[in-house]
């Protein structure tokens, strides 16, 4: 079964990345105080029951790829993407305070893609490599780097789809 992702342009292409332009996206966010994995799986719960029915209408609302994490001050941001029929004025209020609903302006991101698991260590193994590549071909960024996680927990962690966005100018 297919689940639907934000649509965007490829604009180049690096050694091991993209360069993509997304236009406004839709999501559904919460931020958790706790560690990298722990705040993952917390907020994951939260937005769920959103998405499930936890929600003024009781709306149930499809599930999307991908739940992007990123680092917030001292919490950790995650987002759920919403399905492109939805506008931010025709999603149900949610039920949980912790659930906001917000519109993300169109940006250019740089895209690392890579398989496995969603440890803090592999990410950060894998970040390190993508920022020296960033720098090396004279890229600037913006922001916090996103964690983008394709597949359900249940997909065998060999098989994940998993990427990391950087914002760039």
């Amino acid at each position: 079964m297919a689940i639907e992702e934000p649509e965007y342009k490829i604009e180049s292409k690096g050694t091991r990345y993209e360069i993509r332009k997304y236009g406004p996206i839709v999501v559904a966010e919460t931020k958790i105080e706790s560690d990298f994995e722990s705040a993952g799986n917390q907020a994951f719960r939260i937005l769920a029951a959103y998405i499930f029915g936890a929600n003024k209408s009781k709306t149930k609302i499809a599930m999307t790829a991908p739940v992007t994490q990123s680092k917030d001050t001292a919490d950790y941001l995650v987002q759920f993407t919403m399905p492109k029929k939805h506008f931010l004025e025709t999603l149900p209020t949610p039920d949980d305070s912790r659930v906001q609903l917000r519109q993300l302006p169109a940006r250019k991101v740089a895209v690392y893609n890579y398989s496995g698991s969603w440890s803090e260590s592999r990410y950060k193994e894998k970040l390190a490599g993508f920022r020296e590549d960033l720098k090396k071909d004279g890229l600037e960024t913006i922001g916090e780097p996103v964690l983008a996680r394709y597949n359900s927990p249940f997909q065998l962690w060999f098989l994940r789809r998993n990427e990391i966005w950087i914002e760039v100018k």
